[in-house]
C-alpha cells in the first residue's frame, strides 16, 4: 500500500515538517556531491552499532582491525537521521513525513513536535543498536523518527481516511482506508520482517526494521505527553 494523502486539513503551515524535509534533501544533495568520499562521510556520521559497543568498552574487530570509536558516537544518533542511502530511501521517508507530519505538528505545536521527532529518532536508533550491537554497518535514515510520527498520528487521528494505492498485479486500485488500518498494517509488516531478520542480525545490511518498530512504539507511548493541552 502506498498512501497518497489524508483527509485531515492542516490548521497552519507545517513549517517544522517542511524544514525537516528541506534539510534532508539538502544533506542528500551534499552526499551526492561527495562521489568517492561518500563512504567515509557515512562512516563518520552514520550510527554504527559497533562504535557504541566500543564506547562501552566491549572489544570487537572492525574489518579485521581493532575498532576505533568515533569521537562523538552519541552525536551520530542525531546526524544519522538526516542521511539517506539513495533517492528511493529519501523520497519514501519524506513522502510519509509530508502526508502525516503536518497534522501531528498541529496537535503538538512547533517546538514540541521537533523535540518529539528528534527524541523518537534517537530511541529508534538505540533500539536498532541493541538488536545488532556488533554490526559494522552505519544505520542512516529518518525512518525511525518518521515511524514515531506515524505512531503519534495513529493515536491522534485513527478515524482519518487515507487515500491509498493498492497494486493488484498490472491493475492499480485507489481506495480510502482508515488510518488505523493503513498504519496498523504498516507496523505489523515492520514487526514481521523485524522478527524474521533476527537470526541474521549483526554484520548484514538491509532495512533497520527495529528502528521502525522502536520509533513507532515510542510515538504511541509519548504522543499524549507532547500533545497540546486543551483548556
Amino acid at each position: 500500500m502506498i498512501p497518497l494523502r489524508d483527509d485531515v486539513p492542516s490548521k497552519s503551515f507545517p513549517i517544522v515538517s517542511v524544514t525537516l524535509i528541506a534539510l534532508n534533501v539538502l544533506v542528500f544533495l551534499y552526499e551526492f556531491s561527495l562521489g568517492p568520499h561518500l563512504e567515509s562521510f557515512i562512516r563518520a556520521w552514520g550510527a554504527t552499532p559497533m562504535f557504541f559497543s566500543a564506547m562501552l568498552g566491549t572489544e570487537y574487530d572492525f574489518v579485521g582491525e581493532p575498532i576505533r570509536a568515533q569521537v562523538f558516537p552519541l552525536l551520530t544518533l542525531f546526524t544519522a537521521m538526516f542521511l539517506h542511502g539513495g533517492w528511493m530511501h529519501l523520497i519514501g521517508n519524506m513522502w510519509y513525513l509530508w502526508i502525516f507530519g503536518d497534522n501531528v505538528e498541529d496537535a503538538m505545536g512547533k517546538f514540541r513536535f521537533i523535540v518529539f521527532y528528534l527524541l523518537t529518532g534517537v530511541v529508534a536508533g538505540v533500539a536498532q543498536i541493541l538488536i545488532s550491537p556488533h554490526s559494522t554497518i552505519p544505520a542512516v535514515g529518518a525512518s525511525g523518527a518518521i515511524a514515531g510520527v506515524l505512531g503519534a498520528y495513529l493515536i491522534l487521528y485513527p478515524k482519518a481516511r487515507v487515500l491509498t494505492i493498492i497494486p493488484l498485479g498490472w491493475y492499480i486500485q485507489t481506495v480510502r482506508l482508515p488510518a488505523l488500518l493503513v498504519l496498523g498494517l504498516w507496523f505489523v509488516i515492520q514487526l514481521f520482517y523485524g522478527l524474521a531478520s533476527l537470526p541474521g542480525a549483526g554484520r548484514t545490511g538491509g532495512v533497520a526494521f527495529f528502528a521502525h518498530i522502536g520509533g513507532f512504539v515510542t510515538g504511541l507511548v509519548l504522543v499524549k505527553l507532547f500533545q497540546k493541552r486543551k483548556f
